[in-house]
């Protein structure tokens, strides 16, 4: 039996998770900043970095408690080391060290989006490799050619702005308030997708810092004409475009590759619009179609444990010296 903590703290949560054999999650603890940086329209690095200290040491020993197990159970201990904050990351994997270091166990390297990834086999058992991943985040899109469960190849991304970026500034734009997602999401609920926003994309790549742009200005002009602003129908069609963007490039990524399996992973994965769209266009070509649970979208020690047992498998390890990475 394999247990593995995972540590996760890229951006302003702060998790840990005890998972048996890869899979089977034995805890899950998260402490969410939401609340906090709310008032601030978005992630403050500093904020997040100091709140972190305050609770990693409290939420590792939470995840282990609950896991019922002893620390010197405990195989390795797995953590986010890129890319993030790099402040937050320096916590998470600051006090992984510590604790690797105390217990006698192996450190392993997590990358962040490798343990979006890794949500969908917590989520799917019967899930394996190869397959195609869409991993649409507030700090990364990208379209993943997973073809083993250490094996990644980066097949399109976004060129500028990450999906979840755009809904926050665009949220911001309508006065929705933070974090954007889920409020532009609701949004668009009462609205119509009638505004024809710009849908950019280059084979496998894409942007969204157009389609911002475009609510941005679009917004603007109402206001200069005195005309009303209906913020649900701008909500969605600009949720439209992105959803349309994202969906496309992803099934024409899995038809170049012959791949019958698409999953989805990322804080944007939790978009009710978008795992819609997936399901409807997986179904329509006769693909398979996986993703997590709406408590495995967003970041936590699970995804961070799930991807370190992998890693663990591989013979994966870092020194003690290992360092915090900001960019991917």
């Amino acid at each position: 039996m394999t247990y593995i903590l995972g540590i996760e703290s890229s951006c302003d949560e702060t998790a840990a998770s005890v998972t048996l054999d890869g899979r089977k999650v034995l805890s899950d603890v998260v402490y969410s900043q939401a609340d906090i940086h709310k008032k601030y329209g978005g992630v403050v690095p500093e904020i997040a970095s100091r709140n972190h200290i305050l609770c990693v040491t409290q939420v590792i020993e939470e995840a282990i408690g609950k896991a019922g197990i002893q620390k010197e159970d405990l195989s390795a201990v797995a953590a986010t080391v890129r890319p993030g904050l790099i402040g937050a990351l320096l916590v998470g994997l600051s006090a992984a060290k510590g604790f690797a270091y105390a217990i006698g166990k192996p450190l392993v390297p997590v990358n962040h989006l490798h343990g979006h990834i890794a949500a969908n086999y917590i989520a799917n058992p019967d899930l394996k490799p190869p397959f195609i991943c869409l991993v649409a985040s507030g700090g990364h899109s990208h379209v993943v050619e997973v073809t083993d469960y250490n094996e990644f190849t980066v097949l399109g991304a976004t060129m500028d702005d990450a999906a979840g970026e755009a809904f926050d500034k665009v949220a911001r734009v309508l006065g929705l308030g933070y974090p954007g997602g889920p409020l532009v999401s609701k949004c668009a609920e009462d609205g119509k997708a009638s505004i024809p926003f710009p849908r950019p994309v280059q084979g496998l790549d894409f942007s969204f810092s157009g389609v911002k742009t475009a609510v941005i200005n679009h917004v603007h002009r109402l206001e200069q004409k005195g005309e009303p602003i209906i913020k649900e129908d701008i909500a969605a069609s600009f949720q439209a475009a992105i959803v349309d963007v994202l969906t496309s490039v992803t099934i024409e990524a899995a038809k170049q590759k012959g791949m019958k399996k698409i999953a989805l992973a990322g804080g944007v994965a939790a978009n009710k619009c978008l795992r819609t769209s997936l399901m409807e266009a997986t179904g329509e070509n006769g693909m398979e179609m996986y993703m997590p649970p709406l408590s495995l979208c967003t970041d936590n020690g699970a995804m961070i444990s799930c991807a370190g047992y992998y890693a663990y498998q591989s013979g994966m390890r870092a020194p003690l010296s290992q360092n915090a990475i900001a960019s991917l």
